[in-house]
């Protein structure tokens, strides 16, 4: 039986947040939001959550392209919610849904892309939509594969966490704490691979450079709690590499 894995990019696709304690207010984005993307031609998931706690165990679990946080809301300022998910999501575009601009500064300081100053026209909405478009990455591209047990699967690029070589099998372990297991040489599997995105660790282990929070010398730490060791011979690259990752996702780059 043959076993391959065939890389391409896939549609466009979003997941979108909508912030509010007001079951009112996030319908009524909700349906707007909606507009827009018919407009612009986008498919996208959008969720709903009544306070920043709901949403930032939601963003921990399964990164958002977009969110929409109101700042004011009962017993929670949306500020606090922005500043905890930049400590673990850089890119997700921040819309900041408020009264008035009295955390402009702040705003600044957690990278937040626009305010919708309430109540916000449709025009505000269209531009905010249009500049979105143009920072928004490239789509993913996935990787079709068949494991060794079920039928053809598709795996976005994006979700691998790590792969490890073992007896001839790859195990694919994705964000979610799932694991895919495929029977391939290491070597096909690793070179389909992008390089600026994914660094190979040893002989048998190759890991995606966005999940990593740090390396201390001798392992990638993962931002899951996880460590994957990098052989002696690589560690100087492998500090080069992170490094270089880093600069190419600073803001404003």
């Amino acid at each position: 039986m043959l076993y391959c894995i065939l890389i391409l990019v896939k549609e466009a696709f979003m997941r979108i947040a909508i912030i509010d304690d007001i079951a009112a207010e996030r319908e009524i984005l909700h349906e707007r939001v909606n507009v827009q993307l018919a407009r612009i031609s986008l498919r996208a998931d959008i969720f709903e959550y009544k306070s920043g706690h709901d949403f930032l165990s939601a963003a921990e679990e399964e990164r958002f392209e977009m969110a929409f946080l109101d700042i004011y809301m009962e017993n929670e300022n949306g500020m606090d919610t922005a500043k905890e998910l930049r400590l673990f999501d850089s890119d997700c575009l921040l819309v900041f849904t408020t009264t008035s601009r009295d955390h402009a500064l702040d705003g600044f300081r957690v990278r937040a892309m626009h305010y919708l100053v309430k109540p916000y026209t449709d025009e505000e909405l269209t531009g905010l939509f249009d500049e979105a478009l143009k920072r928004l990455p490239s789509p993913d591209q996935y990787m079709e594969i068949t494991p060794v047990t079920g039928s053809t699967v598709w795996l976005q690029l994006g979700d691998i966490l790590y792969a490890e070589h073992f007896r001839h099998q790859i195990h694919i372990h994705t964000a979610n704490g799932q694991t895919t297991i495929t029977r391939q040489t290491f070597r096909e599997f690793a070179q389909q691979l992008p390089k600026e995105r994914f660094f190979q660790c040893s002989r048998g282990s190759i890991v995606n450079l966005e999940y990593a929070k740090d390396f201390n010398g001798t392992a990638f730490l993962l931002r899951n709690g996880e460590k994957l060791p990098v052989s002696r011979d690589l560690a100087k690259d492998a500090r080069i590499a992170f490094g270089d990752y880093l600069f190419q996702r600073r803001p404003g780059l």
